[in-house]
């Protein structure tokens, strides 16, 4: 399938912000890849048990291959947008499991989980470009029969 227009805002835009921050990222120092590996590992147990600074360069470097894959048109739009799903629906999950990022009803950001509450719109972003892929699929229709009379 090609590229559609309506879907370069937001592999743009997501795709420019991840790729910035993973760039960001590269040079980290122990103190701040501690930090990031024990506030993943409060959703992701197992990653605990990695390197700070090895877990900083993954980490780096999974977020330029998602903002490159995002902002490249030969990558198929249903790769890049699995990846930015998956990608946000991760940090989502880190922000409901971390203590203190959310008010008392456990959704609302606190302030101090606005940062990563943020991140809901590219979780809708690449849900949306999924959703578009999926439904352009032959046999699939994106309007109820209903609709259609």
């Amino acid at each position: 399938m090609a590229l559609r227009l309506h879907h370069l805002p937001p592999r743009i835009a997501c795709g420019a912000f991840i790729l910035n921050t993973g760039i960001t990222k590269r040079s980290l120092d122990v103190e701040a890849a501690t930090g990031l590996r024990d506030q993943a590992a409060v959703a992701f147990a197992p990653l605990k048990k990695i390197d700070p600074v090895r877990f900083g360069k993954i980490l780096s470097t999974s977020e330029i291959i998602l903002g490159a894959a995002l902002l490249v048109p030969v990558v198929p739009t249903w790769l890049a947008a699995a990846g930015l799903t998956g990608f946000s629906g991760a940090l989502m999950r880190m922000y409901f499991m971390t203590p203190g990022l959310t008010r008392d009803d456990g959704i609302r950001p606190a302030p101090a989980g606005m940062a990563i509450a943020r991140d809901v719109f590219m979780l809708g972003s690449g849900l949306g470009l999924l959703i578009d892929e999926l439904t352009d699929r032959p046999g699939i229709q994106s309007i109820p029969a209903w609709k259609q009379r």
